[in-house]
């Protein structure tokens, strides 16, 4: 059963990995996920994390100065992750990102994927109405990190 919204403390890199697991486990083709914080959040730790829940081939690592990657399903007829990191694009603000991720030459199509974006907070609605915001906060003076989602449709 998928939880439309919530929030969970993350007192280690395992445990936002198990988060990560058990939102990859619930991903469709087509769905996109948005995750917001700041550097050092665990942005990348919980895209690993929905990896191993989606069952897909990595290694999963910030996909910052290539923007995305394509992580093949392991499983027939299961759909790939498309990992992206817009940070590059961030102040681009008039950019467009079908476009961007159009001309990487990706070789799948978006609608045959998941969509991990890092730093896509804005651009959700640009790519489905159908969207899951993960914003990801380090708290001070600590390894602890928090995580709030909520599901979005259109």
């Amino acid at each position: 059963m998928r939880v439309e919204a919530g929030t969970a403390t993350l007192a280690t890199a395992e445990g936002t990995l198990a988060l990560g697991a058990q939102f990859g486990r619930q991903l469709r083709a087509g769905d996109v996920v948005v995750l917001s914080g700041p550097l050092g959040a665990g942005k990348t730790m919980l895209a690993k994390g929905i990896a191993a829940g989606m069952e897909v081939d990595g290694p999963i690592t910030s996909p910052t100065y290539v923007l995305a990657r394509v992580h093949r399903a392991r499983i027939p007829g299961r759909p790939a992750m498309v990992h992206v990191d817009v940070y590059r694009l961030l102040d681009h603000s008039g950019a467009d990102l079908m476009a961007e991720l159009d001309s990487l030459d990706l070789d799948t199509d978006l609608q045959d994927a998941v969509a991990v974006v890092e730093w896509g907070e804005g651009l959700a609605e640009r790519l489905s109405d159908h969207h899951l915001r993960i914003d990801l906060q380090r708290l001070a003076d600590s390894d602890t990190r928090t995580a709030t989602w909520q599901w979005s449709t259109a």
